[in-house]
């Protein structure tokens, strides 16, 4: 069973990717981060259950894989701070 995600309509493939079948991030790209501002607290981050119950970590910005680990250690100019974490789970209105 393969997750798939909408794409807008700005990217060039038409069609649906399947999440297993999205590149690894390079190092070039993602860089050495030793602050809290790393993958993991970014707000395109997203993780799924992949083949046999083996997690995916996934940008949903480039849309790409993370390597297991570089989650915790690393990031790219793209982090956005996690809207949850800046305003709470249910801000007033106002």
């Amino acid at each position: 069973m393969s997750l798939r995600l909408r794409r807008s309509a700005s990217d060039s493939c038409s069609s649906d990717q399947p999440i297993e079948e999205w590149p690894f991030l390079d190092e070039q790209l993602l860089v050495p981060s030793r602050s809290l501002r790393v993958c993991m607290t970014c707000h395109w981050f997203r993780h799924y259950s992949g083949v046999n119950c083996i997690p995916l970590l996934t940008c949903q910005l480039h849309q790409g894989l993370i390597p297991q680990g570089a989650h915790l250690l690393s990031r790219c100019q793209g982090w956005t701070d996690d809207m949850v974490r800046r305003r709470g789970w249910a801000p007033e209105a106002g």
